[in-house]
């Protein structure tokens, strides 16, 4: 699925840096890149975890590294051209380092391998999202002069074991993995293939990691899956093996919506999110959970991909328009003030005006929140490359994308309008872009709220009363402390 968890971090750059465990002297500094969805942000701070244990610090300037690795995206071809075009760079800094070794990671590493290694002639290594506890055998190959690469999909790894290191971190926020892999078999989507089969990670290690980051003051966690609503842990590993699992297995198993429970009942302070949602998997019990838990936040990531049943078939979608308009339905009634975003595909293979309209007309219903729009990109080894002719000329594309763009940004405008006057909790997480005068944070449905500093710091929880918005940004004066200060 094009999984949205790309909502401000989709193709940024983010180098890191992390301090060294003391019982290690470091020797050699690394810097990290990292692009695409949450999930690749969230390993980088598994690799970086691992890699300190090595004797590796990192640094945020890349011309004082010894290692450089990039967890790279393969979503859509704009995303490994933007590796690309960082390789060079690499390259260019290499020249006068020539000791620098470089690694590529994640989903574009497993989808071209060891391809990688001819194509890109500054690459030393090649390591697949399951591999990265293989990393210093690897890196010890390439320290011996040798070319390294380990793509081999997982059907247990987790990394349930790694404490991550928070990487860039504002303290405030972080990622909580609590799902590797995909089976929704998309045709448009490559990560089934770079990330493997679906695997839940043990709820017992999910609330310590939790529990570790509450006693470091963090005051959200986003419990993060390519799919969190098919979390079901019963002792085993591949969903698919639950039917042959005991009956006490079975018995004791754990949903995501008992999860979702567990870590809102351990830690009522704080504040939790989730991501991603598939239509297909939402249960009614996890949105009851989100009702039931005032610190579960209002806001549920749905991508629906296209508003038209015929090419929701071809996409292998396992919903209908109309069962997702009858979700989306009993989410509102349940949660009045639930925010809802979306995913949405413009231009997929066979897709008509019809269909075109048919997406128009569902997004009217709806009134997104928020969205994240794409042109459709074809990637190779999925089903929809090997079997549908990318037919949409691009131009009709970008006008179809365009115009999909311009009615989110409305109903977005509507929606932060439907604010004005309210007072929102607010989670502050740092300094205003615009203005070092004020402060941004996010309300319990995701939306961006400015508002003056005053006395109040980051981490703080402050009601906010709205004022003014813009189409993507609630501005306001606060009143005071919330209750969960």
């Amino acid at each position: 699925m094009y999984q949205n968890m790309e909502k401000t971090i989709d193709e940024s750059v983010q180098g890191t840096a992390l301090s060294l465990k003391e019982k290690k002297v470091s020797s050699r500094k690394l810097y990290i890149e990292s692009y695409g969805c949450a999930m690749n942000f969230s390993d980088s701070e598994i690799v970086a975890s691992i890699l300190s244990e090595e004797g590796f610090s990192t640094t945020q300037e890349l011309e004082d590294a010894d290692l450089v690795l990039v967890n790279t995206c393969s979503i859509r071809e704009k995303a490994e051209l933007t590796i690309r075009k960082r390789l060079e760079k690499f390259n260019a800094v290499k020249r006068h380092r020539p000791h620098m070794k470089v690694g590529v990671l994640g989903c574009m590493a497993e989808r071209l391998k060891a391809k990688l290694l001819e194509e890109e002639k500054i690459v030393d290594m090649v390591v697949g999202p399951d591999a990265y506890k293989d990393l210093p055998n690897l890196i010890r190959e390439v320290d011996g002069g040798r070319e390294a690469v380990n793509v081999i999909l997982s059907k247990e790894e987790t990394y349930g074991d790694i404490s991550p290191v928070r990487l860039n971190t504002n303290g405030v926020t972080a990622f909580v993995s609590i799902t590797r892999g995909c089976d929704n078999m998309c045709t448009f989507c490559v990560v089934p293939f770079t990330r493997g089969r679906e695997r839940s990670r043990d709820p017992q290690s999910i609330l310590e990691e939790v529990t570790e980051l509450v006693n470091k003051d963090y005051k959200e966690v986003t419990l993060l899956g390519q799919n969190v609503d098919s979390y079901l842990w019963y002792g085993g590993g591949l969903k698919k093996d639950f039917k042959k699992a005991s009956e006490i297995q079975k018995a004791t198993s754990v949903n995501f919506a008992d999860l979702l429970e567990m870590v809102a009942q351990a830690h009522p302070k704080l504040r939790i999110r989730f991501s991603t949602s598939n239509p297909q998997d939402m249960t009614l019990d996890v949105v009851k959970v989100v009702a039931k838990y005032e610190n579960v936040c209002n806001y549920i990531h749905l991508p629906v991909q296209s508003g038209s049943n015929r090419i929701l078939r071809e996409m292998n979608r396992q919903h209908t328009r109309e069962e997702y308009l009858e979700l989306v339905k009993n989410i509102i009634e349940i949660i009045p003030d639930c925010a809802i975003s979306q995913d949405m595909i413009a231009g997929f293979p066979t897709e008509t005006e019809e269909d075109h309209q048919d997406t128009l007309s569902l997004m009217q219903e709806v009134k997104y929140e928020f969205g994240y729009m794409y042109a459709y990109s074809e990637r190779p080894g999925t089903a929809a490359a090997k079997n549908l002719k990318d037919d949409v000329p691009e131009e009709t594309k970008k006008r179809r994308l365009a115009e999909i763009i311009a009615l989110q940004r409305q109903h977005s405008h509507y929606r932060s309008k439907q604010q004005l006057g309210k007072t929102v909790e607010v989670l502050i997480e740092g300094t205003s872009k615009k203005s070092e005068l004020e402060w941004m944070g996010r309300n319990s449905q995701s939306s961006v709220v400015v508002f003056p500093k005053e006395n109040y710091k980051v981490g703080d929880f402050v009601n906010v009363k709205i004022t003014d918005c813009t189409s993507g940004t609630l501005l306001g004066v606060p009143v005071g402390y919330s209750h969960n200060n």
